[in-house]
Parts: structure tokens; sequence; C-alpha cells
């Protein structure tokens, strides 16, 4: 979509002032500048990007973008040829300036590492798992600190027959422990587990979602369909072709679109029962998991849990009746724990609903309110679940989010640990000496 006149002016003015400066052609970098400024590159980036171009960085002496291995692109390069095996190609449909664009993205491989690419409307290739291709003028841009390959209306492809001794599986297919947020063109074939129908405000206004859980035989994870399946229902065995993976809540999500293919499959997948056991310190560093297991002591129950009150519209925590959202409110009784678990190598800041609260509690709200008028005082709902958890090796398993508050466990159970705490405590010195 073109610019309005006042962007078109002030993009003709930049355009001219960098045409002057390098001394080349205006009308080629007009257009290399709009088609930057058209895919959401700031202004100020967009030139430099242009001055690295056409002056000397990333180019060999006649202009014309420098050959490199994989592992050689980087952030600093304007653009690059590589010469790669396509490993995966997914489509993905996106909204630009009021605009729908179906653009294409995946992943490439040499013998020297891999790299994320995204092709824009005006690429003129079609790039299929397995292909070995050419790519000549492909832009570099930054990506979740790591550089990806941007091709448009500039790249110029081309199939080549050659082979690749790369170290990479061409097709997508993982498992879903295997997953990541930003992996494109998956395949995956799974149980589903659970699975919900939604309505959203989407922006096209309400939508009809399904989500829900996935599992294999590796893991579980949350997936979204954003343009309902009739193949995917709780229970079904299926093969998702297409998907592509984002961050849900701190974890992997698979997201299945209408260029998705879903496909019953005529055998059921089995579904592992056990959640991966990891030390917290390995989890923690993982960044999220879904569905994870813990061990360590409870050192600590934190402020904030016990009884306390909710706010009646979006569920948050309200302090003296005050909800950061909502204001004033006439807050909702409920039950929570949150439990300082260590292992020895980290903590982690396990979040007890009201069910596992009230076993550790003994004793379901109503226990608990009696509980606490009896004493005028809420604060001995949290001390008794105190006294009973702290000091205490417990199990933990549910979901893991690590964000710059912290690490925070939700619960699905939670158990005190009854195995032998010397042969613990010697596995958790072979890691530290690992």
């Amino acid at each position: 979509m073109l610019p309005s006149n006042r962007q078109s002016m002030s993009l003709e003015d930049h355009a001219e002032e960098l045409a002057s400066d390098l001394g080349v052609d205006k009308e080629e970098v007009t257009r290399d500048l709009e088609n930057l400024v058209n895919y959401s590159v700031p202004m100020d980036e967009a030139k430099q990007s242009l001055r690295r171009k056409y002056g000397d960085g990333g180019s060999s002496g006649d202009g014309t973008p420098s050959s490199k291995a994989i592992s050689e692109v980087s952030t600093d390069d304007s653009n690059v040829t590589v010469t790669a095996v396509v490993l995966t190609s997914g489509r993905r449909s996106i909204q630009y300036n009021g605009e729908q664009h179906v653009i294409r993205e995946g992943q490439l491989a040499d013998e020297t590492g891999k790299i994320s690419y995204t092709a824009w409307d005006g690429f003129s290739g079609d790039l299929q798992p397995g292909q070995t291709v050419r790519l000549g003028n492909a832009g570099v841009r930054e990506w979740d600190g790591q550089p990806e390959l941007n091709l448009g209306d500039s790249t110029d492809p081309e199939v080549v027959d050659e082979t690749l001794d790369i170290d990479y599986e061409v097709g997508g297919r993982a498992a879903l422990q295997d997953l990541a947020p930003g992996d494109r063109g998956i395949t995956v074939e799974v149980q589903v587990l659970e699975c919900e129908q939604k309505v959203i405000d989407g922006r096209d206004g309400e939508t009809t979602i399904l989500s829900g859980v996935l599992g294999d035989e590796s893991g579980r994870l949350p997936f979204t369909d954003w343009e309902p399946h009739d193949e995917i229902e709780e229970g079904a065995s299926v093969r998702l072709d297409e998907t592509f993976v984002r961050e849900f809540r701190g974890a992997p999500s698979v997201n299945v679109s209408e260029f998705s293919t879903v496909t019953a499959l005529d055998r059921t997948v089995e579904v592992t029962e056990d959640a991966p056991r990891m030390s917290i310190r390995e989890a923690v560093e993982s960044g999220g998991l879904f569905d994870v297991e813990l061990a360590g002591n409870v050192i600590e129950v934190r402020d904030g849990s016990g009884l306390i009150e909710r706010c009646p519209e979006c569920g948050r925590v309200i302090q003296n009746g005050q909800c950061r959202s909502h204001g004033a409110v006439e807050g909702e009784d409920d039950l929570r724990t949150k439990a300082i678990l260590d292992d020895g190598t980290d903590t982690v800041t396990a979040v007890l609903d009201d069910e596992l609260t009230a076993r550790v509690y003994g004793g379901d709200l109503d226990d608990a309110r009696e509980h606490a008028r009896d004493a005028m005082d809420k604060e001995v709902v949290a001390e008794r679940i105190s006294d009973r958890i702290v000091g205490r090796e417990y199990v933990v398993r549910g979901s893991l989010s690590v964000d710059e508050y912290g690490a925070n466990l939700t619960a699905s159970t939670f158990t005190e640990a009854d195995d032998d705490p010397a042969t613990r405590a010697q596995a958790l010195l072979q890691e530290a000496d690992a």
C-alpha cells in the first residue's frame, strides 16, 4: 500500500537526500526506501540500511551483495546472497495499513547453520522444502536479536542443482517438546486432549476460534485454531501441516491457520502421562514451559496467600477494595497459595489455586471465612498454610512462566515428596558438577 501524499513527500525528501549523498539513482533508492517503510521498518533504520547497501557495507566491489555462508550473516549486513536448502515453508496472513497480506516464512540451512526468512508479497519465488536455492540480494533485518532474511521484489531467487550437506531435517516434522516460539511451517501428529470453542474480539469483529491442549509421546502444548477445522475435536488424533508457533503465557503454543492442513489419522497418537522432571534452574533457563514437574523444599509462603479477594470483573487480586484495572470494587473471596520452592539450584513461586489451597489448608472457602471471622484477622489462613507446608519437600507439576518479575509455576498438582532425599541430593550434586 502506497503512503499518503504527506508521507510520500517526506519519503521523497529522504530518498533525494540519500541519492545525493551516495551518488546513486534516486528512483532505485526511492523504491527500496518505500519497500522498507511499507514493511514497518522505521525511517532512520531504513535509511541506515540503504546507506550500508549502497555504500561499502555488505557488498562486493561492483555493488552486488556479497555471497555469504549462513553462519556469516549478521544484523550488520543490509543485503546478502546465500545458497541454502529450504527446511520449512509456511504461509500466514497479516494485516498492514488496513490491508491483508499473505507472507511465506520458514527456515533455510547450509553446511554452516540455519536462518529464518520472511518472503513478502513481491517475492517471485516459490520456496518448497527440500529445494536448494540461491537467493540474490536478500535483505537482512534483526528479529528477536538474530539476523533474518527478508525476501522481496528486489530478491533474485533461483533453484539450483546443488547438494548441500546439512545437519537439519527437511519438512518441519517435529515433536511437541522440540517446538519453540518463532517456528514456522511445522508439521505435528498429535491427539487433541482438550478442545473448546470461543468467541473473541478479533481484528474484524467477533471471531470464533478453537483452543485447547495437544499431546504426543513427548509432551503437551496449548493450541489455537484461528479457522476452526471440523477434524479438530476432543479425543481425535490428527496431523497438522503448515502450522506456526507463538509464545503464550511464557510457553510455546501451536497455531493452526486458514493455510494449515488438518488430516484425521487412522491411528491413535499415544500421549505421555508424565511431565518432564527438571531442576528449577534448568526449567527457569528454558524461558517457559507448558507442562513441567519440579521438586524442592517450600521455604516461604509469600504475601497474597490464604484468604484473598478478587475483582468480579477481571479476576485480579485486589488490595483494600481497589482493582488496578477497575478501581473500587466489591471483592469476591477466594483461596490462593504462593509458595517459594527451592531445590538448591534456583527458586520458583508455585501458585496453588483454590482447590489445591483448600487441600493444604485443610478446609474450604467457608471454613477459611469462619476461621478469619473468629480470629478477626484474615492472615490466620495464610499462617496455617505456612505452618503445614514450609520446610517440607514437594513435587509440583504445572505451567511455568518466566518474566521480569520472576518465575511462576501455576500448579496442577502439589504432592509431598516420597523419594529418598539422599538420592535427590546426589543427583543435584552430579548436575552441579556436569
